[in-house]
């Protein structure tokens, strides 16, 4: 074993980034929502760069695998997650329970309704471990990469793609954040004339071709007027609709008849996948989700249902750059289209998502990016879109560089941080603006 690739240490510091008020069907998007950037540093002084989730449940995933990952090379990423079920559960050997919720240690009592930070249906201790987990994976391969001067395309079998198409992220939002926080000049956008012009401010600065917006938030009736401004002011582009589960069966079906001739694909109408089989079956609108088919566990029924014709991968909650591959191997497998989720996510995770997507020939989708959105980063040069597309990078692993000043700034905001935002809830930051608010179901 070469001595250069074991790591010889594991940093993680959880950071603030400031975060617009964006609106979903949770809530708002608070002032500040948590991420953790993984370091994994080698014996030959190489430090490699993850990011996820950070809020406290992931912290007290990451810290136990941190501690046990020194010793071990940066190659050895497919042990990455025995040794995550083995930190997290010490005395009981990977593979003894489901990983599901039901075990001890972290993983009792953690099964509990809708995963706030990304919207994927409901929050298991597996698919915690996974967010984790991917941010090691990450990092290692960053590592592995600077290390033999290779990119992590590279090491994922090679780049089928020069640069990676991305879709504008549209959001229903309002001017500023109720109570106070980050103040930026987008300004609000709560009718079709305001998503329009955040659409026309997307084109102009970065050359987004297709735009996904946001859904879930007002009537169906309001969201398909502002679909069909979309479709009147950008001709012939790709348009998707995503309101995160938040319609019943009839209210998708009608949605999708209203919509039928400009959607490229309407995403996650309805929770669960009976519901979505059954719209499916009741449409030739593409139906896509991030909800119903979040692991593999969930592939087999969703596919031999014909719920979903296209899944949007995310390697922060499908365990890793790797996984993303296999599952995309299961869609051209299956017959079923492939895409990408965003999260409120940084310039490492942006790389990250850059690097994999690069070496997918089955992503024939724009993938989503909530990355225009982020005015803070921790990487000392921003990535440019230029006509909505992101160049590959060919430099040694990510390709990104850390900007210390700036981690250790968002890091000391997180530090003084009096554990209002530490953990992301959508839902709170709506309360306070209105006591009274629920999230709707229509």
């Amino acid at each position: 074993m070469d001595a250069k690739l074991i790591v010889d240490e594991v940093r993680l510091t959880p950071i603030l980034i400031s975060d617009p008020p964006l609106l979903n069907v949770q809530g708002v998007h608070q002032p500040y929502t948590p991420r953790l950037v993984v370091e994994v540093i080698t014996r030959g002084g190489v430090s490699g760069l993850g990011e996820t989730y950070g809020d406290g449940v992931y912290l007290d995933l990451a810290r136990p695998l941190a501690e046990a990952l020194p010793g071990r090379s940066v190659t050895d990423v497919n042990a990455l997650f025995a040794l995550a079920e083995e930190a997290a559960n010490p005395g009981r050997s990977a593979g003894s329970g489901t990983g599901s919720g039901s075990g001890t240690g972290t993983d009792a009592g953690i099964d509990a309704g809708v995963d706030a930070g990304g919207l994927r249906g409901v929050r298991t201790a597996e698919k915690l471990r996974l967010s984790v987990v991917s941010a090691f994976e990450t990092a290692c391969l960053d590592a592995l990469g600077r290390t033999l001067g290779l990119p992590v395309h590279a090491l994922l079998g090679g780049k089928v793609r020069d640069s990676v198409e991305y879709s504008a992220y549209l959001f229903y939002r309002w001017a500023t954040h109720p109570g106070g926080g980050p103040v930026d000049d987008w300004g609000a956008a709560l009718d079709p004339a305001g998503i329009v012009a955040q659409a026309r401010r997307f084109d102009r600065a970065y050359g987004f071709r297709s735009f996904k917006l946001k859904g879930g938030v007002f009537a169906p009736e309001q969201e398909i007027a502002a679909i069909r401004a979309l479709a009147e002011e950008f001709p012939g582009r790709p348009l998707r609709l995503d309101p995160n589960g938040a319609w019943s069966v009839e209210t998708s079906l009608a949605v999708a008849r209203e919509l039928a001739d400009v959607l490229e694909y309407l995403e996650d109408p309805a929770s669960g996948t009976g519901a979505m089989a059954e719209i499916a079956a009741g449409t030739e609108v593409p139906l896509a989700t991030n909800m119903c088919v979040t692991t593999f566990e969930e592939v087999p029924e969703a596919f031999a249902k014909g719920a979903v014709r296209i899944v949007l991968c995310d390697h922060h909650y499908w365990g890793g750059l790797g996984r993303t591959r296999e599952l995309a191997a299961l869609c051209r497998t299956y017959g079923v289209g492939l895409s990408m989720h965003s999260n409120t996510h940084l310039g490492i995770s942006l790389a990250a998502m850059t690097q994999v997507a690069a070496t997918l020939p089955e992503l024939r989708h724009a993938c989503d990016t909530h990355y225009p959105w982020q005015t803070e980063d921790v990487v000392t040069t921003r990535p440019v879109f230029r006509d909505g597309r992101l160049a590959v990078s060919d430099a040694p692993g990510l390709g990104v560089e850390l900007d210390r000043e700036a981690l250790a700034t968002l890091h000391r905001r997180w530090r003084e941080d009096d554990g209002r935002y530490r953990d992301r809830d959508d839902a709170a930051a709506m309360r306070t603006a209105n006591p009274e608010w629920r999230p709707r179901r229509r």
